[in-house]
């Protein structure tokens, strides 16, 4: 890849972002279709991101938000989606006459994801946690209206994220009695390494028709691995990253269908899948 004065920049953002697969799965696409453009990871402080930001937009830049600047990046954008201003918050970015354009591609990611699942549709979705990807999850519920129950350490959280989520069109409530769902979706930390806490115990998955883990490791997650083998079809979040990824992609070059199984394979061998 040759990068010269007319390479268009396309970035991540976030703090940390060294860990992101962004920059791996989209080179791989831009090589692949011949474009001229590159993609990089930029750590950005929580002081910058406005300044980085306009920057981009200066250049004509596009790129992607990640923890923990999602909700922040909302707020700095000139112009937002539905989606991006229901979620409250902005992971896709790109520029329009100068402007920035804020998007939010975790939703069309989940719902992809829950859709090679077999668990897009209405049911009974336990929610587990109540931070900015959560939000993200009770979108995708109200549009494939699901009834959301939302499980947090903190109840007075939940019953707080449930009534926002309320307002977002979605069926929700705080969860609370002997947990049912046909559906598990963990939007924590948890997991990530393997001596974390399961996001939902054993008992409590055994009837599960479907989970999602939103963050992923090589190999999946101990939860996934662990649901698998109680026979529950369960998955990491490598193919929300890899369908936001091609939802982005098209933000970023209108005119260019997402080349997704390249864009796939890129994340797997970055994981060592």
């Amino acid at each position: 890849m040759e990068v010269s004065a007319s390479t268009r920049l396309l970035a991540v953002i976030g703090d940390p972002v060294g860990h992101s697969l962004s920059p791996s799965m989209h080179n791989a696409a831009i090589r692949v279709l011949g474009l001229d453009a590159v993609y990089v990871a930029l750590r950005t402080p929580a002081p910058a991101l406005a300044t980085v930001l306009a920057a981009l937009a200066g250049v004509g830049g596009a790129g992607n938000v990640t923890v923990p600047h999602k909700e922040a990046a909302e707020r700095c954008v000139a112009r937002k989606t539905d989606v991006c201003a229901r979620v409250g918050a902005c992971n896709t970015f790109w520029t329009e006459h100068g402007a920035l354009v804020g998007d939010n591609t975790d939703v069309a990611g989940i719902l992809a994801a829950l859709r090679q699942l077999g668990a897009d549709g209405a049911g009974r979705w336990l929610l587990i946690g109540t931070g900015g990807a959560a939000r993200a999850v009770a979108v995708a519920a109200a549009a494939a209206k699901a009834d959301l129950h939302v499980l947090s350490r903190n109840a007075a959280r939940a019953h707080d994220f449930a009534a926002w989520a309320r307002g977002q069109g979605t069926r929700a409530d705080a969860a609370r009695g002997n947990l049912e769902p046909d559906v598990a979706i963990n939007a924590t930390p948890a997991g990530l390494k393997d001596a974390d806490p399961l996001p939902l115990d054993a008992d409590s998955a055994a009837r599960l028709h479907a989970a999602l883990d939103l963050v992923y490791a090589p190999g999946g997650t101990r939860w996934v691995r662990t649901l698998t083998a109680a026979g529950v079809r369960a998955q990491d979040g490598r193919e929300v990253l890899v369908h936001q990824g091609a939802a982005a992609f098209t933000r970023f070059f209108p005119e260019q269908a997402p080349p997704l199984e390249v864009m796939r394979a890129a994340v797997n061998r970055a994981l060592g899948a």
